[in-house]
């Protein structure tokens, strides 16, 4: 297999990827072997530490370390979790190269960690969000359309993508709703720097999701049955439609109530919730209403619902997180043949953009020179060879900023 197309973008420089494809982190599913297939393929990954167990999180680490000769990826976690600064001290002690978060750490977290080199990429659903990550301190932002799989917002990318562009002065990573090399080329020719897939990672070869849980993701053929639910936590989740969704949607408050207990109490060991820490928040909470307290429950329980079918092949009867884009997706492919497969792509449709006959009917004729330069560099190369797209979006970034 052939080296995928370069794309010098921020987000390759800042990096040290060959491509702007980032892995994202995937409870259950980003493991080392994920991340190291995705390294060694010249995109950019992310480790999944929120369910990777404490004790076993340095040694994920150093696995993908020795595997890929470097520190060039990524560890995601939330501050929520139990573990959090092992995750931010790992990562300044690793020299990992970037830390992901959704409900991000603190200034001063966030300024000891770029003060270590490590760079920050929180992920949003909303341009306030945006704002607000860049103002604490992140050095990119991955921007989530309605499109992408688990907690997601509900503005689609079309239309967050140039918002956020629009709002902040960092590098952009697009996502939700990628999985072709099209995309790729419209992210970059939109103002991104690069996209992230999920969804696309998780249904390869190097995926360690059990295959009865992947035929589920390859049978999807509708969008439509890849849709939100709020009945787990109360906010909006994309996954695929099964069994156990329809059943905490059916239910009424008190019945939800009794569906988190109980997967509470049979998966305690798991999750590390006691029997005490079941009473305590049952207690903390026993005033307000039972939908509330039903899903504080379940949210805390989500790493096992996940567990249930990203580990133990049990698809009926845990979660399912899904981008819309799992129905565009037939068949498993390795981490290698997506990357190179969404590169080539990418390139193709750039050059056919820049090498247009038609463009001279209605750009001016320096706007035409410039594409037919641009075209000019695009060309057959060597594997060591690098194209470069990113130009295609230097002219208009210009033009704005002016």
């Amino acid at each position: 297999m052939t080296a995928p197309f370069a794309f010098p973008t921020r987000v390759t420089e800042q990096l040290g990827c060959r491509v702007p494809i980032i892995q994202t982190a995937m409870g259950w599913v980003s493991d080392a072997n994920l991340v190291t297939a995705t390294t060694l393929a010249g995109g950019f990954g992310f480790l999944a530490g929120a369910t990777i167990a404490a004790e076993r999180l340095e040694e994920e680490i150093q696995k993908v370390i020795a595997a890929t000769g470097g520190s060039q990826f990524g560890l995601n976690f939330h501050m929520f979790q139990e573990n959090a600064m092992q995750c931010v001290e790992l990562a300044i002690r690793y020299q990992l190269r970037a830390v992901s978060y959704g409900r991000g750490p603190d200034k001063a977290t966030i300024a000891r960690l770029k003060k270590a080199g490590v760079l920050c990429i929180p992920t949003v659903g909303a341009v306030k969000h945006a704002i607000k990550a860049v103002e604490l301190g992140a050095d990119m932002i991955t921007i989530q359309g309605a499109e992408g799989g688990g907690h997601t917002g509900s503005v689609p990318s079309s239309i967050l993508l140039p918002q956020v562009l629009e709002a902040v002065d960092v590098p952009v990573i697009a996502a939700g709703g990628f999985s072709t090399g099209r995309g790729l080329a419209a992210a970059l020719a939109a103002g991104a720097d690069g996209i992230a897939m999920g969804t696309a990672f998780l249904m390869t070869k190097e995926s360690p999701t059990p295959e009865t849980t992947l035929s589920r993701y390859l049978a999807v053929n509708d969008p439509a049955a890849v849709r939100v639910t709020r009945a787990v936590d109360g906010m909006r989740h994309r996954m695929i439609d099964n069994p156990f969704i329809q059943r905490l949607e059916r239910a009424s408050p008190l019945g939800r109530l009794r569906i988190a207990l109980g997967s509470a109490w049979r998966w305690k060991q798991e999750t590390g919730m006691t029997l005490g820490h079941m009473l305590r928040v049952f207690l903390s909470a026993v005033k307000d209403d039972p939908a509330t307290l039903s899903q504080v429950v379940m949210s805390a329980n989500q790493p096992v619902l996940l567990q249930r079918a990203m580990v133990d092949g049990q698809p009926d009867g845990g979660i399912l997180p899904s981008g819309q884009v799992a129905a565009a997706i037939d068949q498993l492919d390795s981490v290698a043949g997506l990357i190179e497969r969404i590169s080539t792509q990418a390139q193709q449709c750039l050059l056919r953009l820049y090498s247009r006959s038609d463009l001279s009917a209605q750009a001016s004729p320096s706007l035409v020179a410039d594409a037919r330069v641009k075209s000019a560099a695009v060309k057959p190369r060597s594997e060591t060879e690098t194209v470069t797209p990113s130009s295609a979006k230097q002219q208009p970034e210009q033009q704005e900023a002016g």
